[in-house]
């Protein structure tokens, strides 16, 4: 029988010498082990839901939940996921948050997530952390020394994905020298460094904040490129976590959990850019849904997705097209020129057969021209 604290009491008041001998003599039960998080970051179209798709078909026999946060209304990565039906992370262990970032609303969404996942009757061995591609990690980071999480998670690393075609064509920095100087004036507490783009200080965050470092897509560059990729990160941080190559997100888990980092215990030597600010926006960057009519070429529709990236500077396009005499959905993932397709499972019975295209792109894009050059 469990005794309440008031009730326990009471008991030992009436029995002292019982009660004490009993207090000496029975071990007292060891706390819960905290159950291990580890966040995945990059930027948009590094690879992240590739990773963890390749994570949840091997993941070294842990039961897995997740929590997937996306920047736009409709949330492809999750039903990416949601779709794979790997049994060791079913649907109901699968948390989709669109729309928003979860560490501007850690006490909306992020730990109402977390908790929703502990008090299940089978809690998961590992929880898994994607971030929008858009996300500063260290606040995310934060958020897990909040009352209600810290004695119960621990952050046990957070993984940076960096795709090596985009460093290595220069679309997330400067040259390493220009990078380096930049790094010393933030540390020093500049507050006037200025970035060229949005981007880059968003791929910064994300690199300063990591214990271990992906470089995604290394079979779309050479060794020079992967060279580039290297002293790029070296100039931002020169004691950065060894580079691990990875390709179509095959990576062994043991390499990427079991890091035991405790991360949120180390939020001073993570560096960031808005370490003096109370919060921080996503004024940089919109998004928006785009509706597509059905496509009866997918491959003449390829070709025009990366002629309207290129023309409008987007910088992610992902959805799902409806191809007529197809049985399944086209999925469509696009970072830069580069647009991807796939048939990745067939259309429920009730489903809308929608096209449908997550546009993502810096503030400004024109949206009525592009969802005509879309639909054309």
């Amino acid at each position: 029988m469990i005794l309440s604290p008031l009730l326990f009491l009471f008991k030992v008041s009436q029995h002292p010498l019982p009660s004490l001998r009993y207090l000496k003599d029975t071990p007292m039960s060891a706390p819960s082990p905290k159950i291990p998080a580890t966040v995945i970051t990059g930027f948009l179209g590094a690879g992240k839901t590739t990773l963890i798709r390749g994570l949840l078909q091997n993941p070294g026999g842990r039961k897995l939940a997740l929590i997937i946060n996306e920047f736009g209304d409709v949330g492809v990565d999750g039903a990416v996921l949601k779709g794979c039906g790997d049994a060791a992370c079913p649907e109901d262990r699968v948390i989709e948050l669109a729309n928003g970032c979860l560490c501007c609303t850690v006490a909306d969404d992020f730990v109402p997530a977390l908790e929703t996942l502990l008090n299940r009757a089978d809690p998961p061995d590992h929880i898994i952390i994607e971030t929008s591609g858009l996300a500063l990690p260290k606040p995310l980071v934060r958020a897990f020394t909040w009352p209600a999480v810290r004695s119960r998670v621990t952050v046990d690393g957070v993984v940076a994905v960096v795709a090596a075609d985009a460093v290595a064509e220069g679309r997330f920095a400067p040259d390493a020298e220009a990078l380096a100087r930049q790094k010393a004036a933030m540390e020093a507490g500049d507050a006037t460094v200025e970035h060229e783009t949005p981007v880059q200080e968003v791929f910064e965050d994300q690199v300063l904040c990591a214990d271990l470092i992906l470089v995604s897509k290394t079979d779309l560059v050479d060794e020079a490129g992967l060279a580039a990729v290297a002293e790029t990160v070296k100039a931002l941080r020169p004691t950065a976590p060894p580079l691990v190559r990875v390709a179509h997100g095959d990576v062994d888990p043991n390499v990427l959990l079991g890091l035991s980092a405790a991360a949120e215990a180390d939020l001073d030597a993570r560096v960031s850019h808005h370490d003096n600010e109370e919060d921080h926006d996503h004024d940089d960057f919109t998004s928006f849904v785009a509706e597509l009519p059905s496509q009866a070429d997918p491959e003449a529709l390829v070709r025009r997705l990366g002629e309207v990236t290129q023309r409008f500077g987007i910088l992610r396009l992902k959805g799902f097209i409806d191809v007529p005499g197809k049985p399944m959905r086209l999925l469509v993932q696009g970072v830069g020129p580069r647009i991807q397709t796939s048939y990745d499972r067939l259309w429920a019975p009730d489903e809308a057969r929608r096209s449908r295209l997550v546009v993502i792109g810096e503030t400004g894009l024109d949206r009525a021209a592009i969802e005509a050059a879309l639909a054309a």
